[in-house]
């Protein structure tokens, strides 16, 4: 069913995002340039779909960085195959979201 869902091109950017690393939301804004009030609604909507899931770090890590503590998100199986359906509907989508890093 997951890899058959189609995805809205912002969705489809996050994931992107997501599988390249950037595993905290602040970063998927960097990478993508969205703002945090698209990223962070999408980022719910993914988990419960089950394409995304998440899990918050340590505090002793957090601390040692002097910030609150991030909530990582990792892509699913289900993600994954999302993602691959995703980037053949999309063709540019890698190009894009490395591109958008570059700009940072």
């Amino acid at each position: 069913m997951a890899a058959e869902l189609k995805l809205s091109h912002t969705a489809a950017l996050i994931l992107q995002a997501v599988h390249m690393g950037d595993g905290y939301g602040f970063s998927v804004m960097e990478r993508t340039g969205l703002p945090s009030g698209t990223v962070y609604p999408a980022m719910r909507r993914l988990e419960r779909d089950g394409l995304v899931r998440s899990q918050w770090e340590r505090q002793a890590i957090a601390d040692a960085g002097q910030r609150p503590p991030r909530k990582y998100y990792k892509l699913t199986q289900a993600g994954q195959a999302t993602l691959e359906a995703s980037q053949r509907r999309y063709p540019l989508l890698a190009k894009l979201v490395a591109e958008e890093a570059g700009q940072s």
